[in-house]
């Protein structure tokens, strides 16, 4: 293990040449992920109208969601059970920020994913003083405790009737449907998905893979252990805030029962079946899970066991997750 994490970090203490080596290895696949991310998502609303540009928004979201957990999970190693509550925050914060401010939507949404973060460190600060399961109650009790507030606090959130979220504005334009909302939702999540590569790539990003692998040998390497993890609960927190900040612009409605420990589990049973440490698999997790969970939506009761479910059976039997599994099997079919 030590060994690993001695290895991330030597490559920042590499020469030019060598780094620029480990560099050209890696970029044509993350370049052509974007490229064809963004080929996409430039030509679905010419093709799609309507709830598919509903679900299209909501997707996105995920794909956020699932790459600020990525960060704190798959990049660092800490299992932190309070995204739904950072969620939470971005969309009140950015929601109350419109409703009675009148703020356009990029001023919101940077708001949303401030006071997100700036929770993130202080919640991070008090519970990486804890490791393992230990993290997961502490987190876990955080979340429910935020959720009991957002229903509680009528004066500002509407408590238990839910908050009415005045539409987006940008400049004088106010986004009105999924159409309009789309193309800002985008935006953002490619300017957050090249985000969440850059620091994969960077000296912090190499840190955060060597905690993972051994705190130890990470504090042998000279990295300061408790600052990249408690950076990386800010950051992963920031991620959440942005979304709920997305998911302000199109939608108009927002009810804290869609905050709870569900959707902590919706979102970490991505990154999973995904596959954690990779942020193809966060996304592709966040697109292929987040159809299922529409597909589930007309059995609520069931959801959270099926969820459950498929969460154990990939920890189990594809802890690398759905794609490096059908990579292997393929490989397998392929060399035989």
């Amino acid at each position: 293990m030590s060994d690993k994490a001695a290895a991330m970090l030597s490559r920042s203490e590499a020469s030019p040449p060598a780094r620029w080596t480990a560099r050209s290895n890696v970029s044509p696949a993350r370049i052509g992920l974007l490229a064809l991310t963004t080929a996409v998502l430039i030509f679905l609303p010419f093709v799609v109208t309507g709830y598919v540009l509903y679900i299209a928004n909501l997707l996105l979201v995920f794909v956020v969601l699932c790459l600020g957990l990525h960060l704190v999970i798959g990049e660092t190693g800490q299992f932190a059970l309070a995204h739904a509550a950072f969620y939470g925050i971005g969309i009140y914060t950015s929601g109350l920020a419109g409703n009675a401010f009148g703020w356009p939507f990029p001023m919101s949404m940077l708001l949303a994913g401030l006071i997100a973060g700036a929770v993130g460190v202080v919640i991070g600060a008090v519970a990486l003083c804890m490791r393992d399961i230990y993290l997961a109650l502490a987190t876990f009790a955080f979340g429910e405790a935020l959720q009991w507030v957002f229903l509680n606090w009528d004066k500002v959130t509407g408590g238990p009737n839910g908050l009415r979220i005045s539409p987006a504005r940008l400049g004088t334009l106010e986004i009105l449907s999924d159409k309009q909302a789309y193309p800002v939702v985008a935006i953002t999540t490619l300017l957050m998905l090249l985000l969440t590569i850059l620091i994969s790539r960077s000296r912090l990003g190499r840190s955060f893979r060597a905690v993972r692998e051994s705190e130890v040998a990470a504090m042998a390497m000279g990295i300061p252990v408790r600052r990249a993890k408690v950076t990386a609960f800010g950051l992963s927190a920031f991620y959440a805030g942005v979304a709920g900040s997305m998911f302000a612009t199109f939608s108009t409605y927002i009810h804290p029962d869609s905050l709870g420990f569900q959707t902590t589990i919706l979102v970490l049973t991505m990154v999973v079946v995904g596959g954690l440490g990779s942020i193809a698999g966060a996304v592709g997790g966040a697109v292929v899970f987040g159809l299922i969970s529409e597909f589930l939506r007309q059995t609520p009761s069931y959801q959270e066991i099926i969820y459950g479910l498929i969460l154990i059976v990939f920890m189990m039997y594809a802890p690398r997750g759905l794609f490096a599994f059908i990579h292997d099997k393929a490989g397998r079919v392929f060399r035989g």
